[in-house]
């Protein structure tokens, strides 16, 4: 049983959340290269803005703000399954080679299939999930052990095996196109945020709908995977059943995000171990604070991003790269 004062402080962690993300998608839709009068922006809102104002907030900062926050929260929730299901504090679907498949998969998509305007939003989160669950399957099979099951140390090494060699097939890919087209890989590379249409939010959106109350469902499975796992089994958990569910779900939701963000890396990492140091480290109070953590940095990172260089700004990528790359590298000291 969780002691009330606990799932209290998780309420509060939530709402004082909340409240960093709607300031944060305020300030966002005020400043940009086309600013946005802030007292404007309950009349445009309610429709009663001029056609500049209007496009500007409907089809430029509102579908870009969205898409950051959603696929902040897909790639923390992802990062907090594979951290799970691996006992690994390192786990990041950017890290261990999930993003680097999407990307691949993607980037085959889009070089050399004929891409329908209509269906391509819609069919890239699809195409990433196939890139992604090659990818996470290979690099569990190459984990796995007869004798010792799965190595949480082994698995991260794989993965970054994986993503340093999918890189490699990216480069390759890109050499043998044209020009116009490699622009917008090296921009996904980069993490620069370019689903920014309403389309690509609908695309999106209902991976998040179904998989996060999924995942949630399933905390306390989580919670056993965490322990040892001859406990796990006593109890009466089918360990490997458990994890490639979740394993599956984590994938999904990576591919999900990296298919509209691009290649972004350490949401994943960073948000589940603020989550823990706020509420503990069970699954069903940590997860919650974890989606909004990823949400709100992924969404912080692109608005400061995007407005320190005008026209394009700062990839969001680079963005947390600035600050993740040093975290993880003290958390790979501090284990």
């Amino acid at each position: 049983m969780i002691h009330p004062s606990i799932i209290r402080k998780q309420r509060i962690v939530l709402v004082v959340l909340l409240a960093l993300i709607i300031v944060t998608v305020i300030i966002g839709m005020g400043i940009g290269y086309s600013s946005l009068s802030y007292s404007r922006l309950l009349p445009t809102l309610l429709g009663h803005g001029d056609f500049k104002e209007h496009f500007v907030l409907f089809s430029v900062r509102l579908p870009r703000m969205i898409i950051t926050l959603l696929a902040g929260m897909a790639l923390a929730l992802s990062g907090a399954i594979l951290q799970g299901i691996t006992r690994n504090d390192l786990a990041d679907p950017g890290i261990i080679g999930i993003n680097s498949g999407a990307g691949v998969a993607i980037a085959v998509f889009f070089l050399f299939f004929p891409i329908d305007a209509g269906s391509f939003a819609y069919m890239l989160p699809i195409i990433a999930f196939i890139g992604a669950l090659i990818t996470a399957g290979l690099i569990y099979l190459f984990s796995y052990s007869k004798t010792n099951g799965l190595q949480p140390v082994r698995l991260v090494l794989t993965g970054v095996g994986f993503s340093m060699a999918l890189s490699g097939v990216m480069i390759v890919i890109i050499s043998s196109t044209e020009r116009e087209k490699v622009d917008f890989i090296s921009k996904w590379l980069a993490g620069n945020i370019w689903g920014t249409d309403w389309p690509f939010i609908w695309a999106i959106l209902p991976w998040l709908i179904v998989l996060i109350p999924f995942t949630l469902y399933r905390a306390n499975r989580l919670n056993l995977l965490g322990l040892n796992e001859p406990v796990a089994i006593g109890v009466g958990v089918s360990v490997e059943k458990e994890r490639i569910i979740m394993l599956l779900t984590a994938v999904a939701l990576a591919a999900a995000a990296v298919s509209v963000t691009g290649g972004i890396a350490f949401v994943g990492l960073m948000a589940p171990h603020m989550a823990k140091a706020l509420v503990g480290p069970r699954n069903q109070l940590f997860i919650p604070v974890s989606i909004l953590i990823g949400g709100w940095l992924l969404l912080l990172a692109d608005t400061v991003g995007r407005n320190l260089v005008d026209p394009d700004g700062i990839a969001a990528g680079i963005m947390v790269a600035i600050i993740g790359a040093p975290y993880f590298m003290y958390l790979l000291l501090k284990k």
